[in-house]
């Protein structure tokens, strides 16, 4: 290989990393959720303990910091006894928000047949003998 296509090679590599970084973080457990919930924004805390269902207390302070430090979501402490904290989308997390729900829509568009190939799937694999 000429060293010109191996270092375009690293360079592809190199981008990659970082969009894949990103895509990742975005598409996380349950960084979608909280991104949708954000969007009705401001809201509180327990506003997005009680959209996100099953998140531990833990997890979603983890998340939310993770997705401020991304510049996806602004984190709003007013001066008031106890803290109020809000949460709310920022101008890059608004424009990623129209794919979000695309995204949903399709997904809940399409949960049975999901369901059903998976099925499908597991019924031709009982069937199947064991080669690895």
């Amino acid at each position: 290989m000429s060293r010109s296509h191996t270092r375009v090679a690293e360079a592809v590599r190199d981008e990659a990393c970082p969009v894949t970084e990103v895509l990742d973080r975005v598409a996380g457990k349950w960084n979608i959720g909280i991104l949708i919930a954000a969007a009705q924004g401001p809201v509180r805390f327990t506003e997005l303990e009680r959209a996100v269902k099953s998140i531990s207390r833990r997890m979603l302070t983890l998340t939310l910091r993770r997705l401020e430090r991304d510049g996806l979501l602004i984190r709003t402490i007013h001066p008031t006894v106890p803290p109020e904290v809000e949460y709310d989308l920022t101008p890059m997390a608004r424009e990623l928000h129209a794919s979000l729900i695309g995204l949903v829509g399709w997904a809940e568009r399409h949960r049975s047949a999901v369901a059903e190939a998976r099925a499908v799937y597991d019924a031709a694999a009982e069937q199947r003998p064991d080669t690895g």
